[in-house]
């Protein structure tokens, strides 16, 4: 009863204030001139702004500064901290621009603040035969997970609703397959319902709204926190889907996995910087192939779900 009494009003309250959030910064943001260039390997040929990604932020904030004055704890607050940096570097890298090694830096440093906050990589759960792992080893490890993680998730972002639709999922399947509500049950709840309006202005035809490196960067920080969850011995999985960590993670993440490990091939193969960006990754193909976004990004997320599914019944 208590979880439904906070449930309900975080689903109003997110969802409603990200509406607000969306029009408005929009608005600032078409004022300011402050637009998304349209260049050859953009997917939109009208106006847009980058501006989803700080919608979201305000609304996370604005909840999580409401609970916390009431003395409400729905989730551990001090995650805000690397959160709101890689946030601050997605917002600058939205407007100015910010070279790769740069971000990687203050990827480094977020790492580290979420490493300090008790979430970190040091047992692999039996998987290839290797648990526990000592502290240094373990702290590198976490590390580039959380790297890795944050840009396979920014990878993502290159058409409408794909990012939105591949955190949804994920988040989704974190809360569906825990034996009991985990310890982000509430900011699972918060995001999802945040990210649920910007579908509408993610597809429309006109004055377009995205994410923006702002927003994933934010996004790929929540989903790495989660991955440290799950593989952390507090998060359980339900006993009918007894299945190892690990693997629970790469079907949860499978598209973006894919996607990474892809691109960073013919990169190589190709014997081009790994950082820069092209439009060779799985879904611009496929939008090429269909010229849809929106049956790009359903076909993806279907794949998505065939994967977590078939993974569950194999392993």
């Amino acid at each position: 009863l208590l979880s439904l009494y906070m449930v309900i009003p975080i689903i109003i309250s997110s969802f409603f204030l990200s509406i607000l959030t969306y029009y408005y910064c929009q608005k600032i943001f078409l004022k300011k001139k402050i637009f998304d260039k349209i260049n050859l390997r953009s997917s939109h040929n009208s106006i847009a702004t980058r501006s989803g990604g700080l919608s979201v932020f305000i609304v996370l904030m604005i909840i999580s500064i409401y609970f916390y004055l009431n003395g409400i704890d729905i989730f551990n607050f001090s995650i805000l901290v690397p959160l709101s940096l890689l946030f601050l570097i997605g917002v600058y890298d939205d407007i100015y621009g910010v070279d790769f090694k740069l971000k990687f830096i203050f990827q480094i440093i977020a790492a580290k603040i979420i490493i300090d906050n008790g979430l970190i990589i040091d047992n692999f759960h039996g998987f290839f035969g290797v648990y526990e792992v000592n502290r240094v080893l373990a702290q590198l490890i976490t590390i580039f997970i959380i790297i890795s993680i944050i840009n396979a998730i920014n990878f993502v972002d290159g058409i409408d609703g794909l990012l939105i639709s591949i955190s949804i999922i994920f988040m989704a399947s974190y809360e569906f397959f825990a034996s009991v509500n985990t310890d982000f049950y509430f900011l699972s709840i918060l995001v999802i319902s945040a990210l649920i309006p910007l579908y509408y202005f993610n597809f429309r035809k006109a004055k377009k709204i995205f994410l923006g490196d702002a927003g994933s960067y934010l996004l790929g920080g929540i989903i790495s926190i989660y991955v440290l969850n799950i593989l952390s011995f507090g998060y359980r999985i339900k006993p009918e889907f007894d299945i190892n960590k690990i693997i629970f993670v790469i079907s949860i993440l499978i598209y973006p996995i894919i996607d990474i490990i892809r691109i960073f091939s013919l990169r190589l193969i190709n014997k081009k910087s790994p950082f820069i960006a092209d439009n060779n990754h799985i879904h611009h193909n496929i939008l090429n192939y269909n010229n849809s976004h929106f049956k790009t990004t359903f076909l993806i997320s279907c794949f998505t779900i065939f994967g977590i599914i078939c993974i569950q019944l194999l392993f």
